[in-house]
């Protein structure tokens, strides 16, 4: 099998340590609670030749670069039906995976975001991830309010999952080598069922307040209420990084009250 060529479009930068995958696959902790793990973006393999050894879960595996693909069916031709040519963001996963599953992946930093808001939409079948983004990325993930990494990523993560930053990555473990390091986090779904406020009310009031992070919430929400039927609330004369999930939680609600 001739080698793949890592494609700069599709931010591909392979893993070459074995020792690094093995770590990211052992990530995986909690798969008693479900029987199927897809591995996004596997490249040649480096972290599916571990996975498909794992007797306790099925090994899925997608992969948008064809090249990828060809390789791959012929490395793992015990694979069948559960080796995908396709785009993740498009898949229907509940298609394939109508139950409980877990993702994993190596994913490109260029794609990271919307990764996240992929298993952020499928938070009530995505058990698990273990991924490998960008540092920046997975610390932005993990942050805590008050820090200037808090952002979007960190509060509607953080309401439905648990999250743990595991290890940094080096470039020098990949080929090519990325020109900055990597960050290998595990979400773990919460006992949230549903937040308990209007829930789309809550991601448009994170995403605002923080589109005008320097902006007091009184300002940057104003698009979303008038600032006529704001009242003196505390939250209102703070910005969204000094806010937690809870809080943002207790604002949604509040400003549901403030709507009727």
């Amino acid at each position: 099998m001739s080698l793949v060529k890592a494609k700069k479009h599709l931010g591909q930068h392979f893993l070459t340590d074995k020792k690094i995958a093995a770590k990211i696959v052992d990530g995986l902790i909690h798969t008693d609670q479900y029987q199927k793990v897809l591995e996004v973006g596997p490249g040649m393999g480096i972290l599916s030749d571990i996975l498909l050894e794992k007797e306790n879960f099925e090994t899925y595996l997608i992969d948008i670069d064809r090249e990828s693909y060809q390789f791959l069916e012929e490395k793992y031709p015990q694979l069948g039906e559960r080796l995908i040519l396709g785009d993740f963001l498009a898949l229907d996963l509940r298609t394939i995976f109508p139950e409980k599953f877990a993702i994993i992946g190596n994913f490109p930093y260029n794609i990271s975001s919307q990764i996240l808001f992929k298993v952020l939409e499928h938070r009530d079948n995505v058990v698990e991830m273990v991924g490998m983004f960008q540092k920046e990325v997975a610390e932005r993930c993990a942050s805590k309010s008050g820090t200037k990494e808090y952002g979007i990523l960190s509060v509607l993560i953080q309401a439905y999952y648990n999250i743990d930053y595991l290890f940094t990555v080096k470039p020098g473990t990949f080929n090519p080598p990325p020109k900055v390091n990597s960050g290998v986090i595990r979400l773990s779904r919460n006992d949230v069922a549903e937040l308990p406020c209007d829930e789309k009310l809550f991601w448009r009031v994170v995403k605002a307040g923080f589109n005008q992070r320097r902006k007091t919430l009184r300002n940057a929400l104003s698009g979303t209420i008038p600032k006529e039927k704001m009242d003196d609330h505390a939250f209102f004369d703070k910005r969204a990084e000094q806010l937690s999930v809870a809080d943002f939680i207790s604002l949604t609600q509040h400003l549901t009250m403030l709507n009727q």
